[in-house]
């Protein structure tokens, strides 16, 4: 009779483990269903925010580049306007999508090289070497990679002495690697900018490539280097 009453305890016991167990779990998974759903909404806001952010400051800095240009070379001030008015079209039509086509991408970004070419190619030595592997459909958030390269051009040319700007862009079995060095002047010449385009290109890898990409900024005395290599999908 002991034993079945120790019996019907330990059963009893038992289940209210299993009971309060269950409920300890269920609220656990509300807990961080509730977390996540409260992360995956900031994030968004985020997001939307930081893209409200690329169309004025894209157009900023490349009427910045026009304008530099029409200083320089006014017989070619309405080629240029042609040339920015498709680069806008594109960051338009392409800023508020979630992924674009690399390829795309990759075509706008040589577009903006050649456009920065056109306005200091005579005084500044630009390279830009891009390989990719065979697999040619790779997809990437829009606009993510011009910071950077805006960013090298900015600051790599903003002085009249020999000055340079590298930019090594490769693809190998989906994984991006962009690598910039730029020139860092004795005399700067004051540069006028809006100063998100870094933080903000910084803030939307880590929402949209969270540990699926590396950032790396590195001055040096003459020389400034930024090496990001990330996860294409």
């Amino acid at each position: 009779m002991q034993k079945t009453y120790h019996f019907q305890l330990g059963t009893l016991v038992g289940t209210l483990i299993c009971i309060l167990g269950s409920i300890q779990l269920i609220e656990h998974y509300r807990d961080q269903k509730k977390k996540t759903n409260k992360e995956l909404l900031y994030n968004q806001i985020q997001l939307n925010a930081l893209k409200g952010q690329l169309n004025p400051h894209f157009l900023f800095n490349t009427f910045n580049t026009l304008y530099g240009i029409s200083l320089q070379y006014p017989e070619r001030t309405s080629d240029m306007i042609m040339r920015v008015s498709q680069l806008l079209r594109y960051q338009v039509e392409n800023s508020q999508k979630e992924y674009v086509s690399l390829e795309d991408e990759i075509d706008f970004i040589s577009s903006y090289i050649e456009l920065e070419k056109e306005r200091v190619g005579y005084r500044c030595e630009i390279e830009f070497d891009y390989k990719t592997d065979v697999d040619s459909n790779y997809m990437i958030a829009p606009m993510l990679l011009i910071p950077f390269v805006e960013n090298t051009f900015k600051h790599g040319t903003c002085a009249i002495e020999n000055c340079f700007v590298k930019i090594n862009l490769s693809v190998n079995n989906g994984k991006l690697r962009l690598e910039t060095l730029n020139s860092i002047p004795d005399k700067k010449r004051k540069i006028v900018s809006t100063k998100i385009g870094l933080s903000n290109a910084t803030e939307r890898l880590r929402i949209l490539y969270p540990k699926k990409h590396n950032l790396e900024i590195q001055q040096e005395a003459k020389q400034y280097r930024v090496l990001l290599e990330m996860d294409l999908l």
